[in-house]
């Protein structure tokens, strides 16, 4: 039996492989799949990975934490060209030195990999976090500025995908065309809407609202772990040809949807815990509630966004006006001014000052982009997740459900029908024959709906699952709040310090009043209290 690793120090690669093959809350063990695909990405002989598995095998078909970090060690060995035969005795020459690294590439498709195999291992749990889904994908859309078309215009959308490092251009009806095939192909899962479409005076406000809706769409699309390996997500998201709408169609056209071609189907009904039905009620009221809890956070946030701007917008009307009185009123001569020169030094301080609410301006106005990228689209991509598990449970309940009652319902029917008819004698042989034969085929067409009845359930188990990977959201969203608060106030606050001098210096201390007015002050008690 092959010894445990008890020597050396372990560097911090080693930890993010072992991270990788067995996360937090997970099976311990390593998966003998995955430590050979491991092993692979190191591009050593064949011969060599048998010798490191005999090193490591402890003959139970998985290895411990400390099997994977041997083997980690003995492939970074083998790479430098050093023998491994006695491995044993070679790890402890490292005494308190730290292990060598061996070089294994990019490790994403290790995490995926990883994934895959704990899916396996346990289908009725979802086995991503909310980071490793953000890792799947991270796609940009972007405007065109230029509209096309010769007599009707249309917006296009340049389509930048992380994954597969392409960039395509798309019109909104390919995207229209593109989640009709979603729906088609994965009738039970949540898939996003799409913004409205607006015929005509489409303003800039809206088409860009609609850019960040799609993005939206094409991150919930991509981030999915059903959909994030189907081709049909990966030809949206590489093609380059023309005619997008027509061609993914006809590219796609018949394909069956995820029932049919599930592996889980068939072991569907094995897959439904007794109380679903409970717990998907409880799940729906929860998810109601958080979606309107949400909807109101992203109100205030609306509002927030709003203010900064509103701010930018005020700052840089007072910045105008102060350029407005420092360079447009006539010189006053001294029939108005008598012996006070005030205005002179207020219209030369002002143009200084017109600068300094022109910054005021432009930081307002950068601090509402940073609330509205880090708070309202954050917000709005969780309500948009929200959404399309609403939609889904619809779907659920007026589909498959539906669809189950009517068949039971026309299946009794039948055999009302074939009952009187084996009542009434001989003379109805035929008829009975006939119904036995449309019973039998009804029976099968009700055992299939029932199957996809227990499919469609523990989708929407694994969906509810989807939602409750992408809490973690919501932390990032008050990450966010406090970074872009603290950072813009702090901000704000530096930039009015350093426009306080300024202002100090309006009027030089010789030209100002002395402290205690005239009986014919303004402010004196005669005074209106308006002045006051």
């Amino acid at each position: 039996m092959a010894a445990e690793l008890s020597f050396g120090s372990v560097p911090a690669l080693y930890r993010e492989v072992y991270d990788i093959v067995c996360p937090s809350g997970q099976d311990s063990r390593v998966d003998r799949e995955m430590f050979v695909k491991l092993l692979m990405k190191s591009n050593l002989p064949k011969q060599t990975l048998s010798s490191i598995w005999d090193a490591v095998d402890n003959k139970s078909g998985f290895l411990t934490r400390n099997g994977l970090y041997k083997a980690l060690a003995l492939t970074a060995m083998a790479q430098q060209g050093k023998n491994i035969e006695d491995s044993d005795k070679i790890l402890e020459n490292f005494g308190d030195q730290e292990l060598p690294r061996p070089a294994l590439g990019d490790l994403s498709d290790l995490k995926t990999l990883s994934i895959k195999v704990r899916r396996e291992r346990n289908p009725c749990v979802l086995g991503f976090r909310f980071m490793e889904l953000i890792e799947l994908e991270a796609i940009e859309v972007d405007l065109i500025p230029e509209k096309k078309g010769l007599i009707l215009k249309h917006v296009e959308y340049e389509v930048l995908s992380r994954r597969y490092k392409s960039k395509v251009l798309r019109r909104y009806n390919d995207f229209v065309a593109f989640q009709e095939l979603l729906l088609v192909r994965f009738p039970y899962r949540m898939v996003p809407r799409l913004p409205p479409k607006k015929m005509i005076g489409a303003d800039r406000e809206f088409i860009e609202g609609r850019r960040k809706s799609l993005r939206r769409f094409l991150n919930l699309v991509a981030r999915h772990p059903s959909f994030s390996e189907e081709s049909l997500l990966k030809f949206f998201l590489t093609f380059g040809g023309a005619d997008m709408q027509h061609v993914i169609k006809v590219q796609f056209r018949g394909i069956p949807d995820e029932f049919v071609t599930s592996p889980l189907a068939v072991q569907a009904k094995d897959l439904v815990p007794m109380d679903t039905q409970v717990q998907f009620s409880n799940s729906r009221d929860f998810i109601r509630i958080l979606f309107n809890s949400i909807t109101h956070i992203k109100g205030v946030a609306d509002r927030m966004v709003a203010r900064s701007t509103g701010l930018a917008a005020d700052m840089l009307i007072f910045g105008k006006e102060l350029s407005v009185l420092a360079n447009d009123p006539p010189a006053l001569s001294s029939w108005a001014c008598g012996s006070i020169d005030t205005w002179s030094h207020l219209q030369n301080g002002f143009k200084s000052l017109s600068v300094e609410f022109g910054v005021l301006a432009d930081k307002s106005q950068k601090q509402a982009h940073v609330e509205d990228d880090c708070l309202v689209e954050q917000l709005q991509y969780f309500l948009d997740l929200l959404t399309s598990y609403k939609d889904l449970c619809d779907r659920h309940e007026k589909g498959v459900l539906s669809d189950h009652q009517r068949a039971l319902q026309k299946m009794g029917q039948m055999k009302k029908r074939k009952m009187s008819a084996t009542i009434q004698g001989k003379e109805q042989t035929a008829l009975v024959e006939q119904l036995e034969a449309r019973i039998i085929e009804q029976e099968s067409e009700i055992n299939n709906m029932e199957n996809r009845n227990y499919f469609s359930l523990h989708c929407v188990h694994m969906e509810t699952q989807l939602i409750h990977a992408n809490m973690e959201l919501l932390v990032k969203v008050m990450e966010g709040l406090l970074s872009t608060q603290v950072r813009g106030h702090q901000e704000l606050a530096q930039m009015w310090e350093n426009v306080a001098p300024k202002i100090k210096t309006l009027i030089p201390p010789s030209a100002k009043s002395p402290g205690t007015s005239p009986a014919t002050s303004p402010m004196s008690e005669t005074a209106p209290s308006s002045f006051r």
